[in-house]
């Protein structure tokens, strides 16, 4: 008779004279496994219902749940990398051991005609506490001879649904802030509203420094626009989206006094530019005495910190 302890809720058991449809996984000299510090052994995997399976085995218990004297078992999805987000399998299994005595098998399910559901964040299910050590040992029981014993499974696949699409926001420790220092020359010769810098990296992106010395749509005559930009926003996945804390400044190439604008914006293809159309009035802009704009020129400076980003998955 097996006996638990309460706060493990008692898995079902039988016997039948078949063997496992799916899979054996054979183990001689078992006691081996412990006395070389082999805590979790995987199986080579095997297919069953069009999808990759493991065994997994704890010879000793699986002591992240805190099981001891016992023998964990678990069926493992393989390769869940291949899986789009959202996607369900629901399955029906059981685990076998071998009773080598009387050749017929003693068949365990966590609950009898319970579906699993296997998916990216859950690709593992199965029995906590398989069999008691004590049990497993007794010869007369015929699971372990001469040191040999054989597992099994057997796997159903009842159901798959897609749960549909979804996205991952990653928020980035540790953030770095790039530099980028850039002198745009011959403004009063510009045959376009506005000019860019040549690209620069901030952390895995191109990007550009927008500068319109005449202002931009509504601010034109009136304020100096200035931006920064993604250099190709179409390389961006939809639903994906980089979060950045920018600076942009022009430098007072006299007294040090540098005119700066700082804040946070959400970037992606639809929305591959931020800025201010009201970053300076080109009054102050073209005044000699303030030394932004120096020799029919200026010194615009980007601080870009990556702070998080969204990558859309499926």
């Amino acid at each position: 008779m097996f006996c638990f302890f309460s706060h493990f809720p008692a898995p079902s058991r039988s016997s039948v004279n078949s063997p496992p449809a799916h899979y054996v996984l054979k183990v001689q000299s078992f006691s081996l496994l412990v006395k070389n510090s082999i805590e979790r052994y995987e199986s080579e995997t095997f297919e069953a219902g069009g999808y990759k399976w493991k065994l997994v085995l704890y010879p000793g218990g699986n002591k992240s749940k805190n099981v001891r004297e016992h023998i964990s078992l678990y069926l493992a999805l393989d390769d869940t990398s291949s899986l789009h987000h959202g996607w369900e399998i629901y399955v029906n299994f059981r685990l076998f051991l071998h009773d080598q005595n009387n050749d017929d098998y003693l068949v365990v399910q966590d609950t009898v005609g319970k579906e699993r559901r296997f998916h990216k964040m859950k690709a593992e299910w199965g029995i906590d506490q398989f069999i008691p050590l004590r049990d497993f040992n007794v010869v007369s029981k015929g699971y372990l001879v001469d040191d040999t014993c054989a597992f099994g499974a057997e796997v159903f696949v009842c159901k798959e649904r897609n749960t549909g699409k979804g996205e991952c926001l990653v928020m980035m420790k540790d953030a770095i802030t790039y530099k980028h220092l850039y002198e745009f020359d011959n403004l009063s010769k510009l045959d376009s509203e506005f000019c860019d810098s040549k690209p620069f990296n901030a952390g895995n992106y191109k990007w550009k420094i927008k500068l319109y010395p005449n202002g931009r749509d509504a601010e034109f005559g009136n304020y100096l626009s200035l931006y920064l930009t993604l250099v190709d926003p179409s390389a961006l996945s939809h639903g994906s989206k980089i979060y950045a804390q920018i600076t942009l400044r022009i430098l007072d190439q006299k007294q040090a006094k540098h005119h700066f604008g700082k804040a946070s914006y959400w970037f992606s293809a639809s929305c591959h530019e931020n800025g201010a159309s009201r970053f300076m009035p080109i009054s102050n802009f073209t005044n000699q005495n303030m030394g932004y704009q120096m020799k029919n020129s200026c010194l615009v400076e980007a601080e870009v910190t990556i702070l998080g980003v969204v990558d859309a998955v499926s």
